[in-house]
């Protein structure tokens, strides 16, 4: 039940891409060498000049395949160069949390009431996910949509199979290698997180379940492409795909609390690393960053200057 909770919190896919030569630094870009060190390892980042140091935000993007060339050893030695790193919120949970799971797993797992999808999905959408049940040998009759969601995306797309490691693991391990101050945008209780889900009806998760079997059925093509137009820096492409549109449609992102929150903060710790002295660098989901009324969208209206690739 332990993992099935640390599932659903972290929920918040073309050939392989040919080896690219380090990217130049940024136009307009600060003369900084953790700067340059950090763009060099090929994840799309932003960077922010201010009156006292410079804040740069890597856009990360999940599960990057290991077909992706981008050189996360390079992120190493910027992080280890920084004065301070942020992170994404992370789940804090407790025992009574998991024992709670235990005794109501299927309340999460399974649609309500002994109701079945028919009677929560338009006659086209059942047809569609009866299809794909059949395709796959799979029963989604009785599934609360959001596992099956996920179990399109993870078992039977496989998005998650042969990954690299993500920047914000490297980031977290370089930091803690080298005593670099880690700050956390936020911490969720688990109790809180429990209640968020609990409380969303079925229909709350129609729209993920589309969006995950427009990319089941888009192909596996899907999953190295994501990876490789975000090494490109196109990143209206990786918003546009269909394995990251499923997941920014999917919980928690798409819940209108929880979502809101996540986003909220990450505007409020950048606008706070911009008073202090030094260089802060800062990993953050790409489509936080880069949505529309995104964080991005929200720091340039604050006036901030961001120099990085076009995000829209």
């Amino acid at each position: 039940m332990k993992k099935l909770l640390c599932a659903l919190c972290m929920a918040a896919l073309a050939a392989p891409l040919a080896a690219q030569d380090d990217p130049a630094p940024t136009e307009n870009a600060p003369e900084n060498s953790i700067v340059v060190t950090a763009q060099r390892s090929g994840a799309p980042m932003w960077t922010i000049d201010t009156p006292s140091g410079t804040i740069i935000l890597v856009g990360e993007i999940r599960a990057i395949p290991k077909t992706t060339p981008w050189q996360p050893d390079r992120l190493e030695d910027a992080t280890k160069a920084a004065d301070r790193v942020i992170l994404g919120a992370k789940p804090k949970i407790s025992p009574g949390d998991v024992l709670r799971l235990m005794f109501s797993g299927s309340k999460f797992t399974k649609l309500p009431d002994k109701t079945v999808a028919s009677q929560y999905l338009t006659p086209e959408q059942w047809a569609r996910l009866s299809m794909l049940g059949e395709a796959h040998d799979e029963d989604y009759s009785r599934q609360s949509f959001l596992i099956t969601s996920f179990e399109m995306l993870r078992k039977e797309l496989r998005f998650n199979r042969n990954t690299a490691r993500d920047a914000s693991d490297v980031v977290k391990d370089a930091a803690e290698k080298a005593d670099v101050p880690i700050t956390r945008a936020a911490t969720l209780r688990g109790e809180d997180i429990i209640d968020n889900l609990a409380d969303a009806p079925p229909t709350a998760h129609i729209p993920c379940l589309t969006s995950a079997m427009d990319a089941l059925e888009t192909g596996p093509d899907i999953v190295e492409q994501r990876g490789a137009d975000w090494r490109r820096y196109d990143i209206p492409a990786v918003m546009a795909n269909p394995l990251e549109q499923a997941l920014g449609r999917c919980w928690p992102w798409a819940d209108e609390t929880l979502g809101s929150e996540l986003r909220t903060i990450w505007v409020d710790r950048i606008a706070e690393a911009s008073a202090v002295k030094g260089t802060t660098l800062a990993v953050v989901p790409l489509r936080v960053l880069a949505e529309s009324d995104g964080v991005l969208d929200q720091l340039a209206l604050r006036g901030f200057d961001i120099a990085g690739p076009a995000w829209k």
